[in-house]
């Protein structure tokens, strides 16, 4: 039977260098690319965002291992140091937005910029990163689904060998979830790539629909994990999330959970889609026409210096000069 890939991708001296550090790296350069790209729109200079993942990427995978561990507690409280090999995987997404938003509305506080117009430039970036570094997942075989036949892998899902073998843990195929939510990050990319270019869109509009529409793949992927952060809850609550999951199940047996009756990913998914749909309507109701549109110009209140005037070419756009909304109106954190 072939082989799974090896986590180690190679060793320097006494130092494995593991896949999954290499993944996450590739995720944050892409992520950066993607922002320097889009913030010359807005005359914001590369150092800027680089200065934002050089605090943001530490932040992110402290709040995603705290936020992980802190729901595995049980697992880690008799072996501390295993709370630091994050190289073993076990980190949170959520977690990890929550540390980087975190240090990326202090950063933007102390720079005099919005924070709300910096994460509508960022969302792309967010979800390009999660897209990629799912494949981390594959690599350590972890975030699965429940198990499958190799035929539904190679004949159903037509998916190359690669693949199909490192689906195969200990003898048991199981469903490549980490691949279902790359693919749906990948669509959500695009959207939000099409999105930033309409002339309707709001200020903090583009952050609010990443959030919605990370959520609503990852609420419906997770209920096929087997591995899912999880915690006993009321049986309304658990009634409510098995409704909501249930037209999946027109396709899918749901994975079977190794403790708790809801999953926490679930709950969360839930309330950032409705948090972020009553915050989009919240604001164009109390600010009307005076709220700012995406592609209306950053300007510092602490006059950041900006970056020289991109040339009108195909491809790119000349930024506009004009003064920025007041910050309490688009969101200044």
């Amino acid at each position: 039977m072939p082989l799974a890939l090896k986590r180690i991708a190679f060793s320097l001296g006494p130092i494995d260098v593991h896949w999954y550090g290499i993944i996450l790296g590739t995720a944050a350069l892409v992520g950066l690319y993607l922002a320097i790209y889009e913030g010359k729109r807005f005359k914001i200079i590369p150092d800027f965002f680089m200065d934002l993942i050089l605090l943001g990427v530490p932040s992110a995978i402290v709040g995603a291992r705290i936020y992980y561990v802190a729901f595995k507690w049980e697992d880690y409280k008799d072996n501390l140091l295993d709370v630091f090999a994050i190289w073993e995987g076990g980190i949170a997404i959520y977690g990890a937005l929550i540390g980087a938003i975190i240090a990326a509305s202090i950063y933007c506080r102390r720079k005099g910029l919005s924070f709300i117009r910096i994460a509508d430039i960022c969302a792309p970036s967010l979800i390009a990163g999660q897209m990629i570094g799912r494949w981390g997942n594959f690599i350590n075989q972890e975030a699965h689904g429940g198990p499958v036949a190799e035929s539904f892998l190679r004949d159903k899902l037509f998916l190359p060998d690669f693949i199909v073998n490192q689906m195969n843990i200990d003898g048991i195929f199981y469903h490549p979830t980490f691949l279902y939510e790359s693919l749906w990050n990948l669509l959500v990319l695009l959207l939000l790539f099409w999105l930033r270019r309409r002339p309707w869109l709001k200020s903090g509009e583009l952050f609010a629909l990443y959030f919605i529409g990370y959520s609503v793949g990852r609420f419906f992927i997770e209920g096929l994990r087997t591995d899912s952060l999880a915690f006993d809850g009321p049986a309304w609550l658990r009634a409510l999330m098995n409704g909501l999951w249930s037209p999946m199940q027109l396709y899918f047996e749901p994975g079977d959970m190794a403790y708790g009756n809801i999953r926490t990913s679930q709950v969360v998914a839930v309330l950032l889609i409705l948090a972020a749909i009553g915050y989009m309507i919240y604001r164009r109701m109390k600010y009307g026409a005076a709220l700012p549109y995406y592609a209306d110009p950053i300007v510092s209140s602490k006059a950041v210096e900006a970056a020289p005037a991109v040339p009108e070419t195909a491809d790119a756009v000349q930024p506009v000069a004009v003064e920025d909304k007041p910050a309490q109106e688009d969101g200044h954190a």
